[in-house]
Protein backbone atom coordinates (compact mmCIF):
# COMPACT_ATOMS: atom_id res chain seq x y z
CA UNK A 1 0.00 0.00 0.00
CA UNK A 2 1.24 3.49 -0.88
CA UNK A 3 -0.07 6.59 0.83
CA UNK A 4 0.93 10.18 1.52
CA UNK A 5 2.61 10.65 4.88
CA UNK A 6 2.71 13.70 7.12
CA UNK A 7 6.43 14.39 7.36
CA UNK A 8 5.81 17.32 9.71
CA UNK A 9 4.97 14.85 12.48
CA UNK A 10 8.09 14.04 14.51
CA UNK A 11 7.37 10.30 14.63
CA UNK A 12 7.00 10.10 10.83
CA UNK A 13 10.01 12.38 10.25
CA UNK A 14 12.13 10.03 12.38
CA UNK A 15 11.00 7.04 10.28
CA UNK A 16 11.83 8.94 7.07
CA UNK A 17 15.24 9.85 8.48
CA UNK A 18 16.01 6.23 9.37
CA UNK A 19 15.13 4.88 5.91
CA UNK A 20 17.02 7.71 4.18
CA UNK A 21 20.11 6.96 6.28
CA UNK A 22 20.01 3.21 5.56
CA UNK A 23 19.34 3.61 1.83
CA UNK A 24 21.68 6.53 1.15
CA UNK A 25 24.58 4.81 2.92
CA UNK A 26 24.30 2.10 0.27
CA UNK A 27 24.11 4.69 -2.51
CA UNK A 28 27.08 6.63 -1.13
CA UNK A 29 29.11 3.42 -1.26
CA UNK A 30 27.98 2.75 -4.87
CA UNK A 31 28.97 6.28 -5.84
CA UNK A 32 32.25 6.08 -3.91
CA UNK A 33 31.23 9.30 -2.18
CA UNK A 34 32.80 10.19 1.15
CA UNK A 35 30.88 13.45 1.51
CA UNK A 36 27.29 12.71 0.51
CA UNK A 37 24.76 15.54 1.14
CA UNK A 38 21.62 13.33 1.39
CA UNK A 39 23.15 11.71 4.49
CA UNK A 40 23.40 15.14 6.13
CA UNK A 41 19.65 15.70 6.25
CA UNK A 42 18.34 15.58 9.80
CA UNK A 43 14.89 15.01 11.27
CA UNK A 44 14.11 18.73 11.33
CA UNK A 45 14.99 18.99 7.62
CA UNK A 46 12.19 16.52 6.91
CA UNK A 47 9.76 18.25 9.28
CA UNK A 48 10.38 21.63 7.59
CA UNK A 49 10.45 20.33 4.01
CA UNK A 50 7.92 21.74 1.52
CA UNK A 51 7.93 18.60 -0.69
CA UNK A 52 5.36 15.81 -0.58
CA UNK A 53 6.27 12.36 0.74
CA UNK A 54 4.62 9.02 -0.05
CA UNK A 55 5.39 5.78 1.75
CA UNK A 56 5.21 2.20 0.61
CA UNK A 57 3.96 0.02 3.44
CA UNK A 58 4.27 -3.70 4.00
CA UNK A 59 1.92 -4.52 6.84
CA UNK A 60 2.35 -1.42 8.98
CA UNK A 61 6.06 -0.90 8.24
CA UNK A 62 7.33 1.81 5.91
CA UNK A 63 9.79 0.13 3.55
CA UNK A 64 10.13 2.78 0.83
CA UNK A 65 9.61 6.52 0.40
CA UNK A 66 9.36 8.81 -2.59
CA UNK A 67 9.69 12.57 -2.16
CA UNK A 68 8.31 14.82 -4.88
CA UNK A 69 8.28 18.49 -5.74
CA UNK A 70 5.41 19.20 -8.09
CA UNK A 71 3.87 22.24 -9.74
CA UNK A 72 1.34 22.74 -12.56
CA UNK A 73 3.69 21.65 -15.34
CA UNK A 74 6.27 19.30 -13.85
CA UNK A 75 6.99 16.80 -11.11
CA UNK A 76 10.51 16.23 -9.84
CA UNK A 77 11.33 13.07 -7.92
CA UNK A 78 13.53 14.58 -5.25
CA UNK A 79 14.31 11.30 -3.50
CA UNK A 80 13.46 7.64 -3.83
CA UNK A 81 14.67 5.40 -1.02
CA UNK A 82 14.01 1.80 -0.09
CA UNK A 83 15.00 0.07 3.10
CA UNK A 84 17.95 -2.14 1.99
CA UNK A 85 16.39 -5.45 3.03
CA UNK A 86 13.60 -4.68 0.51
CA UNK A 87 15.89 -3.82 -2.44
CA UNK A 88 14.96 -5.40 -5.76
CA UNK A 89 11.48 -6.41 -4.64
CA UNK A 90 9.55 -3.89 -6.74
CA UNK A 91 9.16 -1.21 -4.06
CA UNK A 92 10.94 1.54 -6.02
CA UNK A 93 9.16 0.58 -9.24
CA UNK A 94 5.77 0.73 -7.48
CA UNK A 95 6.55 4.15 -6.02
CA UNK A 96 7.54 5.61 -9.41
CA UNK A 97 4.45 4.10 -11.06
CA UNK A 98 2.33 5.60 -8.28
CA UNK A 99 3.74 9.08 -9.01
CA UNK A 100 2.92 8.73 -12.72
CA UNK A 101 -0.64 7.82 -11.76
CA UNK A 102 -1.02 10.49 -9.07
CA UNK A 103 0.44 13.42 -11.05
CA UNK A 104 -0.68 14.23 -14.57
CA UNK A 105 2.13 16.62 -15.45
CA UNK A 106 3.75 17.02 -18.84
CA UNK A 107 7.30 16.57 -17.52
CA UNK A 108 8.74 14.27 -14.86
CA UNK A 109 12.38 14.54 -13.79
CA UNK A 110 14.80 12.79 -11.47
CA UNK A 111 18.53 12.87 -10.72
CA UNK A 112 20.92 10.19 -9.57
CA UNK A 113 24.60 9.41 -9.50
CA UNK A 114 26.29 8.01 -12.60
CA UNK A 115 27.46 4.94 -10.68
CA UNK A 116 24.01 4.13 -9.28
CA UNK A 117 23.19 1.51 -11.90
CA UNK A 118 20.11 0.11 -10.10
CA UNK A 119 18.49 3.57 -10.15
CA UNK A 120 19.52 4.21 -13.76
CA UNK A 121 18.01 0.87 -14.78
CA UNK A 122 14.78 1.67 -12.94
CA UNK A 123 14.35 5.06 -14.62
CA UNK A 124 15.27 3.65 -18.05
CA UNK A 125 12.56 1.02 -17.59
CA UNK A 126 10.01 3.84 -17.37
CA UNK A 127 11.41 5.60 -20.43
CA UNK A 128 13.29 8.43 -18.73
CA UNK A 129 15.93 9.94 -21.02
CA UNK A 130 19.24 11.47 -19.97
CA UNK A 131 19.19 15.27 -20.25
CA UNK A 132 22.32 16.41 -18.44
CA UNK A 133 25.50 15.24 -16.65
CA UNK A 134 27.66 17.23 -14.27
CA UNK A 135 30.14 16.89 -11.43
CA UNK A 136 28.87 18.14 -8.08
CA UNK A 137 30.86 20.14 -5.55
CA UNK A 138 31.23 16.83 -3.69
CA UNK A 139 32.91 15.21 -6.71
CA UNK A 140 29.97 12.96 -7.62
CA UNK A 141 28.97 12.69 -11.28
CA UNK A 142 25.20 13.12 -11.49
CA UNK A 143 22.71 12.55 -14.26
CA UNK A 144 19.37 14.29 -14.75
CA UNK A 145 16.66 12.27 -16.47
CA UNK A 146 13.36 13.48 -17.85
CA UNK A 147 10.29 12.02 -19.45
CA UNK A 148 7.48 14.00 -20.97
CA UNK A 149 4.01 13.10 -22.06
CA UNK A 150 5.15 13.72 -25.65
CA UNK A 151 7.90 11.04 -25.43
Amino acid sequence: MIKEINHSEVKIAKQIYLIFQKSYKVEAKLLQATNFPPLKRNVNDFIDCKNTFYAYYISEEIVGIIEVDSNNSSTHIQSLVVYPKFFRQGVGKSLVQFIFTKYKNKIFSVETGLLNQPAINLYAEFGFKEKKRWVTDHNVVKIRFEISSTD
